[in-house]
């Protein structure tokens, strides 16, 4: 007796010390979730060792029984409220309700009737005393109610263990060396259990789960200490991203892969006038022209809802396994978008020809009233600079349009050809020099980049000798496209506005160019960069991926 007493004591009570650690570090942060029901779990534990600490120092049958009788209300109060941590701990707070906490502390409760109102016979039915490497213990036989206990406490070990497993795969580490601790800190008890009810345990009578605590205590206050349980919780993840799919402004359906409704957030209930009485109906039965929707992932679809036009955009959705689960359907409300669209429209057309038209009406008075002299060609050529702003103004729209379109491509020689070819037409003087030209293929919008800066930089060039260079050199799965000057260079003034990508009544840039230049680049999915060239000029650096045919 004196060689197990002396070994399994001094383990009890290491073992209830470090708990008692525990429990105070998680009682002082019990108002963080899952804090309370941590401190009961702590608790049951620590009540569970002193118990068998006191009868395994008691000698005698009816000693021993009270101690184990008395145990039980620490065995029954510790799975419980493993669930309610795991549940509140990982933001799944809706269950732990007065009405759920009460159902899951029937059995528990019964337990604990049994165990102390004189009826433990169903707890087991035999009990005696044997002596076994020098101890005296209590070897019972188990009741009808043992199996229930047992199943009830492995199934609530179960049930709280699936929200960690989740966190298990965490992108944040605390919240995956939490969960790691806390499950080795569930398992080592339940398993030490799980081999004394197969009788696996070598000594007779001797329930190894409250020496498992010892492993218990040592992985919660890894968790409390090293990763921060209680002070870094993901209990708001839960609730957040059902916060934001309930709030969000698009209407979202969530279809499975049999194509039947299974979720929708408020916007939906309101877009097609139903509540969630349909989960479980056809999608078909209420979003038209769902058959277009044929890809995994797709957009563009757009169907009319009512009198309202709404661009659909399906996400699909797949498990660990890579295995098809079904989707998430999100529509958007395009009609002031498409308002807007037809707005710009009809005053892109009316800014264009009532420009086109002043000007020639300019043009014309001005070659009436002089024969040529200085007055008269100022006014010619102020009409002609407002006629090349509604021009750039045209070409930036026709930018947007083939933006908002598939993207086309076309081959970047052709385009520098194209390009230099009307600049030296119309810029004679200048020497526009052409290095060799990558053989690739660049997103269509970037014939009006590379043509709005081969000629800015022709046309605003004051040099005695001016002088243009256009080279392009192809990287990996990009292209960059340098055209440098000597002319007066770009204002810095002008460069900050680009980069801020917004103008002030007194700090804008002098006209549309650069404008047409960085949405364009931007369109195409690049970068542009302005630096200045030595020792006169800028150098404008245009890099864009490049495409397929």
């Amino acid at each position: 007796m004196v060689t197990v007493v002396s070994l399994l004591t001094p383990l009890l009570v290491v073992t209830v010390g470090v708990g008692v650690v525990a429990a105070l570090l998680a009682w002082r942060e019990r108002d963080e979730p899952g804090g309370k029901p941590l401190v009961a779990m702590l608790g049951g534990q620590i009540w569970w060792t002193v118990t068998l600490i006191f009868k395994i120092q008691a000698e005698t049958l009816g000693g021993k029984l009270f101690w184990t009788n008395v145990s039980w209300v620490g065995v029954v109060l510790i799975p419980v409220a493993w669930l309610l941590f795991a549940l509140e701990y990982t933001g799944r707070d809706e269950y732990l309700r007065w009405r759920y906490v009460a159902a899951l502390m029937v059995v528990p409760c019964v337990t604990i009737v049994i165990a102390l109102g004189g009826y433990s016979d169903l707890i087991y039915v035999e009990n005696h005393i044997v002596t076994a490497y020098g101890a005296v213990l209590l070897v019972r036989d188990p009741g009808p109610w043992f199996w229930v206990i047992a199943g009830y406490t492995y199934l609530m070990g179960f049930l709280g263990s699936i929200p960690l497993f989740e966190l298990i795969r965490s992108d944040a580490l605390p919240f995956r060396g939490q969960s790691a601790a806390l499950l080795v800190g569930t398992l080592a008890p339940l398993v030490g259990n799980a081999l004394y009810v197969a009788g696996a345990v070598p000594v007779p009578g001797l329930d190894p789960t409250p020496i498992a605590f010892a492993v218990s205590g040592v992985a919660y206050l890894g968790a409390l200490t090293r990763f921060q349980l209680l002070g870094t919780s993901p209990s708001p993840n839960w609730r957040a991203r059902r916060l934001v799919f309930e709030r969000m402004q698009e209407g979202a359906l969530v279809v499975d892969r049999h194509d039947s409704v299974v979720d929708m957030n408020e916007r939906a209930g309101e877009m097609f006038g139903v509540s969630r009485d349909v989960l479980g109906d056809p999608v078909r039965s209420l979003v038209p022209g769902y058959d277009r929707l044929d890809g995994a992932d797709q957009e563009g679809v757009t169907v009319e809802i009512g009198e309202t036009t709404y661009d659909v955009t399906s996400s699909e959705i797949r498990d660990f396994h890579d295995r098809h689960l079904g989707r998430v359907l999100t529509f958007h409300d395009i009609d002031e978008y498409v308002r807007q669209q037809q707005r710009l429209e009809v005053l892109n057309r009316v800014f264009r020809h009532n420009i086109r038209t002043e000007t020639n009406i300019i043009d014309g008075y001005a070659g009436l009233l002089g024969d040529g002299s200085g007055e008269a060609q100022k006014v010619r050529e102020s009409a002609m600079r407002i006629a090349e702003t509604g021009e750039k103004a045209r070409r930036i729209i026709e930018v947007f349009e083939r933006g908002r379109g598939a993207t086309e491509s076309a081959a970047l020689t052709d385009i520098v050809s194209k390009r230099t070819a009307s600049a030296r037409s119309e810029h004679p003087d200048v020497d526009i020099e052409v290095e060799s030209v990558a053989d690739v293929r660049v997103s269509g919008v970037l014939e009006h980049v590379v043509g709005n800066l081969i000629e800015n930089a022709a046309e605003h060039n004051d040099a005695p000798d001016p002088r243009v260079e256009v080279r392009t050199e192809a990287g990996e799965g990009d292209v960059e496209i340098v055209v440098a000057d000597n002319g007066p260079g770009i204002d810095a003034n002008e460069r900050a506005v680009l980069e801020r990508g917004s103008e002030r009544p007194l700090d804008h840039a002098s006209g549309l160019g650069l404008w047409l230049v960085t949405w364009g680049v931007d369109i195409a999915g690049g970068d542009v960069s302005f630096t200045d060239n030595h020792p006169r000029g800028s150098v404008v650096t245009v890099t864009v991926p490049t495409l397929s045919e």
